[in-house]
């Protein structure tokens, strides 16, 4: 659970510079917008191997 929380975290923290590119076109905050996407991917793709692990050990 830790690391989805971790997960919830990171996109929450995502959102301010969201609203800045989005509604306000602010392009250095859509690199933030896209390198934190990327750890998003990452940190997702850890905790889908953590299940698949968890279900298969059971």
């Amino acid at each position: 659970m830790e690391k989805y929380s971790e997960l919830k975290s990171l996109i929450a923290s995502i959102e301010e510079d969201a609203v800045k590119f989005f509604e306000k076109g602010n392009n250095a905050a859509g690199t933030r917008v896209r390198t934190g996407l990327q750890k998003v991917k990452a940190l997702a793709q850890e905790i889908r191997n953590a299940v698949t692990e968890a279900k298969n050990t059971k």
